[in-house]
């Protein structure tokens, strides 16, 4: 399996998780705000692994650029901290809060997926020849 199909499989993995999430907004009249906070914080914190998993392999991957790593773990921190918003929201039960953490976090989530391809780039020995990373 090469680096961009590892990659590949890691988001498609992230978006299986940002659906849920997604659903689990959607359905949170049917669920006990405990219940869906345990869903929410299970849901991203699978995200955030695979964000983390995904940002060590390229930065393993690439050359050391002088900030590139720390840029890309404050992406990370800012995105847990966000999974902290909304699993807060979901166990208050403040519905339009939750809303809009989990579209905060989905779009932390897209941007880390930006700075990664980023970083990638900047290492790749081809530089320029990379193509990017399929979202499915």
């Amino acid at each position: 399996m090469t680096f961009d199909e590892s990659t590949g499989d890691r988001r498609l993995r992230c978006q299986r998780q940002l659906l849920r999430l997604r659903l689990l907004v959607l359905s949170q009249d049917e669920m006990t705000p405990y219940r869906q906070a345990r869903e929410i914080r299970d849901a991203t914190s699978a995200v955030i692994a695979e964000a983390e998993a995904v940002s060590r392999a390229v930065v393993e991957a690439g050359r050391r650029e002088p900030g590139a790593e720390t840029f890309l773990w404050v992406r990370v921190t800012r995105l847990a901290m966000a999974a902290d918003q909304a699993v807060s929201a979901a166990r208050s039960g403040d519905h339009t809060a939750l809303d809009a953490h989990v579209r905060h976090f989905d779009s932390l989530t897209s941007a880390i997926w930006t700075v990664q391809e980023a970083v990638y780039e900047q290492g790749s020995p081809t530089r320029g020849t990379h193509r990017p990373l399929p979202v499915r």
